[in-house]
């Protein structure tokens, strides 16, 4: 499995992956100026633009995720004639490159090799733990390229939960931040919810995978398609909280209304009151780790 090193493509490489085998080598990649700075495709691949070693060994199967490890894809592919590699995201270039490219329904990219998911992948699984029955997560995430989380959403987001626990006043409610929370956003949710909320603030072990199994609501920022693909492992609801876009993003449109139309997640803005809803946990690795095994298992007819 080959990623940049970031959370988010380890967890959905290590998702499929792992539907798929047991002996799983993890690699970071990464690439030298001017490969590093342009989109894949555009120079030809060499073994000296990597900063990390390749070895000699041929793997049976190689995924890979993310822009940077699209390079390491293609040399490999190129170095080992009978080498099967996989691409989860839009490569950005043509998916012949590969022998299967998975890419979420929202980016719109489609071929005769590319499956389709829901959402994106990633590495949970459906807990047989039985969920708090009034335990709210709360997930936050950061700025990115199309979402400005500014201190006045920050203050905006503290007064929406605040309101949600005056009007459910059973519930437990959970704040969890993530790597693109700033100190900034953390010392405001600290100092506005530390009396209702249990905080994590990124010190300490981290309970957010134990938060996916236990708990029977979720509002997570807009920001993050991920985070919201990875609450929908629960098959509980799943409110989207929404902040303003600084620069509209289509997929990420496209994303939140097919959660939506699914009966996945509905918006938090306007809400007080939480209700109960239930849909099929939404497992993208296994599914299309399935789907991979059956089209190899017909290629070796």
């Amino acid at each position: 499995s080959v990623t940049d090193g970031s959370q988010g493509m380890i967890s959905q490489v290590n998702g499929l992956s792992r539907h798929i085998s047991s002996n799983i080598i993890e690699i970071k990649t990464d690439v030298i100026f001017p490969w590093s700075k342009l989109q894949p495709g555009l120079l030809p691949t060499y073994n000296w633009i990597f900063k990390n070693n390749i070895s000699n060994k041929q793997p049976d199967i190689l995924i890979s995720c993310g822009r940077k490890s699209v390079y390491f894809s293609l040399y490999c592919k190129k170095k080992f004639k009978n080498l099967i590699n996989i691409h989860i995201q839009n490569p950005k270039i043509s998916s012949r490159s590969f022998n299967y490219v998975i890419s979420p329904n929202h980016d719109n990219f489609y071929g005769n090799n590319v499956i389709n998911s829901v959402g994106a992948l990633h590495q949970f699984e459906k807990s047989n733990i039985a969920p708090k029955p009034n335990l709210l997560t709360c997930i936050v995430g950061g700025n990115n390229q199309h979402y400005n989380f500014s201190s006045n959403e920050a203050e905006k987001l503290c007064k929406k939960l605040i309101e949600i626990k005056k009007f459910n006043t059973d519930i437990e409610l959970n704040v969890i931040t993530s790597r693109r929370t700033s100190d900034l956003l953390k010392k405001n949710l600290i100092k506005n919810l530390s009396n209702i909320a249990k905080i994590w603030n990124g010190v300490g072990e981290n309970p957010y995978k134990q938060a996916i199994q236990e708990s029977s609501f979720f509002i997570v920022t807009s920001d993050s398609t991920s985070m919201i693909s990875e609450a929908a492992i629960s098959g509980k609801p799943v409110y989207i909280y929404h902040l303003p876009f600084k620069r509209k993003s289509r997929r990420i449109i496209n994303f939140q209304n097919e959660f939506s139309n699914l009966g996945i997640s509905r918006n938090i803005n306007n809400i007080q009151k939480l209700e109960k809803w239930t849909y099929k946990p939404l497992n993208e690795s296994e599914r299309i780790a399935r789907i991979i095994k059956e089209k190899l298992m017909q290629d070796l007819k």
